[in-house]
């Protein structure tokens, strides 16, 4: 999955419309018991269906888990299909809700999709089935922010379908000609080398040291708040992006992109991708679905962990939830597939084809022997969610955050604009400051 690009590109009204007509036939028609062609044969093998957003160069990694699943429990027998996650997004809150659909889906990319889901009682809670037996969902290895957003009043409602976490890409041969001998450890190093990696005059460098995006992406920015200690809401519900660590940070990274231009103004991940693989930026913090890309292009592709600022290492971490409808009567195999899904084994292996770390964080030695898993992997200890646990986290993104960036990166006003913007997250999340 590259969620960069798949979580938040468009579609044109033509092939919305063509994929909205393909996903009713698919959500919608044989439908059977539960959904999607869910039953049971005659030879007493349960078939269960699962719908996922998988549509990307990742896509054979998830096919191949589910055919090992498919071989080793010949009682049980999964298909999955994948569709756009704007699709997804349209037809499955009404098919689930009205008891139709597929067994198993990944809603969104986003992990603050499952609040949809939940409120209308659409996805059953997997707490029956968590524990750590054989056949059971050992929740207590998945990094503890997934759990935690997963988990909505003490009920477990999703797994993790997969675990990315950000990196720090370098081009090793910029950071030779610039006489930097290594990868930067620290934030005040991170600074200093994109300053110094950042070529030719007049506000249009020919090289810029860092390749930052501001839509259309997964997120860069809150990686550079929670350096300085800064976040965007608290877990109260209650703004953050105006608190002074968080301005100090945004203060600090809007002048560095707006008067030393270190990375252009207004990029898309797609733009700050390109930007980096055709060797005119020596820096991108990147996720696993990059590197191949990256190399492919000749990139001479370094990797290490996010600098270091003043609140200790942290990085950014992504997740795809997967869920039981509520309504499957098929609840006792789908929730042994889940238990199988996120079990050491399979994710040993899905980290081995796909290139991402496992979704546990006890496979450290068994992801070793790959030293860009391994590098990844690494991160997970401290990798974070994004607006994790927020329901209205979509319109917090796009409504407020984003246009906070765009408006600084420009030259606005720090704390004027992260003024703004937290009294717009408080409305949205029924915050009252006393």
């Amino acid at each position: 999955m590259h969620v960069r690009h798949s979580r938040l590109h468009g579609f044109g009204r033509a092939a919305a419309a063509l994929a909205a007509a393909t996903t009713v036939s698919l959500l919608l028609v044989g439908c059977g018991d539960n959904g999607a062609g869910g039953g049971t044969s005659a030879g007493g093998v349960v078939n269960l269906t699962m719908l996922t957003g998988f549509t990307g160069p990742d896509a054979p990694s998830y096919q191949a888990l589910v055919k090992q699943f498919n071989a080793t429990h010949p009682k049980i027998h999964v298909t999955m299909t994948a569709q756009p996650w704007a699709t997804i997004a349209q037809k499955l809150p009404a098919s689930w809700a009205t008891g139709q659909g597929p067994d198993l889906a990944t809603p969104s990319s986003d992990p603050g999709s499952i609040f949809t889901y939940i409120k209308t009682n659409s996805v059953l809670p997997l707490d029956s089935s968590v524990g750590t037996g054989t056949g059971q969902i050992d929740s207590g290895a998945f990094p503890a922010p997934v759990k935690s957003a997963f988990t909505v009043d003490g009920k477990l409602y999703a797994v993790p379908a997969n675990m990315a976490t950000l990196v720090l890409y370098y081009n090793k041969d910029m950071f030779s000609a610039a006489g930097i001998g290594a990868p930067p450890a620290t934030e005040a190093e991170f600074i200093a080398d994109a300053r110094k990696l950042t070529t030719g005059s007049g506000g249009r460098p020919s090289q810029y040291g860092l390749s930052l995006a501001d839509n259309n992406t997964i997120q860069m920015w809150p990686i550079l708040q929670w350096m300085n200690g800064g976040d965007i809401v608290g877990q109260d519900g209650c703004a953050l992006v105006d608190s002074p660590a968080s301005t100090g940070a945004l203060a600090r990274w809007s002048a560095l992109v707006a008067k030393d231009h270190i990375s252009p103004v207004g990029q898309s991940g797609a733009d700050a991708d390109t930007l980096f693989s055709s060797k005119k930026a020596a820096m991108e913090i990147n996720g696993p679905w990059a590197a191949a890309g990256f190399r492919s292009a000749g990139v001479n592709l370094g990797i290490a962990q996010v600098p270091v600022g003043s609140a200790g290492p942290v990085t950014l971490a992504s997740t795809v939830p997967l869920m039981i409808a509520r309504t499957t009567k098929h609840a006792a195999q789908a929730e042994e597939f889940l238990a199988w899904y996120t079990g050491k084994a399979a994710q040993t292996q899905f980290s081995k084809l796909s290139g991402f770390p496992p979704a546990r964080t006890d496979l450290g030695s068994a992801v070793a022997s790959d030293p860009t898993v391994a590098e990844f992997a690494k991160a997970l200890p401290h990798a974070k969610l994004y607006l994790a646990g927020q329901a209205d986290a979509t319109r917090i993104d796009s409504d407020v955050y984003v246009p906070l960036i765009q408006k600084i990166e420009r030259g606005a006003d720090v704390a004027s604009t992260a003024s703004a913007a937290a009294k717009s997250i408080d409305s949205l999340t029924g915050c009252h400051k006393s």
